[in-house]
This record gives structure tokens, C-alpha cells and sequence, in this order.
């Protein structure tokens, strides 16, 4: 039985994997910072990271991270563990805020979050984005494109000679 890319979905796995497997075949980080509540969180994952062009690009070119902003994970980034220390189990809906994302100055959910190869930051994409929305940043980023990207008129040039190869 064959199984499409789309049916296998993003292979994902926590930031502390990622961190791993980047020591071993460096790679950049796709981060998804998304919490319980959140109602484009939840339509980004049906729709944007169910799409199989999304999952093959992802999948191929990047450690996909899923990270809960408001979760009890602990992440090891930078010699630094980060906790959510103020993580309250008893409350229903918006949770105290993860010390990673707040590291990370996530500001809205959901949040795609870029490291390189060497896990450093590179960017935050904050909102929902479509699968054609969502490649710009993905093939930008993978390429190094983004250093070449120093002003706003370059990010115009670069965004309206941008060609999308990705279906929504």
C-alpha cells in the first residue's frame, strides 16, 4: 500500500530532537508555536500543515518543531533550560506563557518560528498563513534569501517576483 505525503503528515518532534539531530546533520528549525485555545492554530494545522506540498517541502528541507506556548515542556536551548513554571494544570483556556516563547518574543499565536543550521533565531512569522502565504517564508529562508533581504523595497521586490509552485 502506498501512502502519499500528505497522508504521512510533517514529522515532527520537540525542540530538544531537533536541537539533537541538528548535532548530527545540521538542518534549519520549522517551529510551530501554537497553544490549546488558539483557533487559527487549529485551522493552520488542518489546513496549512496538512497540505501536501507544505508536508514534502517541510519535511525534506527542515526539523518541523511543534511547541506548545503555553505547555510543561522543558527546552534545553542555548545552555538555558526554559520551563513554564507558572503552568497552572486547573485552568481552562489561556495558560500561563511558556519562558521559551516569551525568550523567543512570541507576541501572537500561532507563530512559525525559524532557527538555522546552528539553531540560532532567525525569524518569527506571526499568524495564520495558507499553504501559498506559508511557502514564501519556507523557500526564502531554506535558501538564504532572507540575508539578501536588508530593507522593506527589497522585501517588496523580493515578495512580487516570488513565484509559487505550492496549491492551497
Amino acid at each position: 500500500m502506498c501512502f502519499s505525503a500528505q497522508a504521512q503528515g510533517i514529522k515532527w518532534m520537540s525542540m530538544n530532537d531537533a536541537l539533537e539531530a541538528q548535532k548530527k546533520e545540521p538542518k534549519k528549525i520549522f517551529m510551530d508555536v501554537y497553544t490549546d485555545w488558539c483557533g487559527p492554530c487549529k485551522l493552520l494545522d488542518k489546513k496549512t500543515f496538512h497540505n501536501k506540498d507544505v508536508v514534502s517541502y517541510v519535511n525534506k528541507n527542515y526539523y518541523a518543531v511543534k511547541f506548545n506556548a503555553e505547555g510543561t515542556e522543558e527546552v534545553k536551548y542555548n545552555n538555558f533550560t526554559y520551563t513554564n513554571p507558572n503552568y497552572n494544570p486547573d485552568r481552562k483556556g489561556r495558560n500561563s506563557q511558556h519562558f521559551f516563547a516569551n525568550a523567543l518574543k512570541i507576541s501572537g499565536y500561532p507563530s512559525m518560528v525559524f532557527f538555522d543550521e546552528k539553531a540560532n533565531l532567525i525569524a518569527p512569522v506571526v499568524g495564520y498563513k495558507t499553504p501559498k502565504q506559508l511557502e514564501i517564508y519556507l523557500k526564502m529562508i531554506y535558501s538564504n534569501d532572507y540575508k539578501k533581504l536588508t530593507s522593506t523595497e527589497a522585501w517588496k521586490d523580493y515578495e512580487s517576483s516570488f513565484v509559487s509552485t505550492f496549491t492551497d
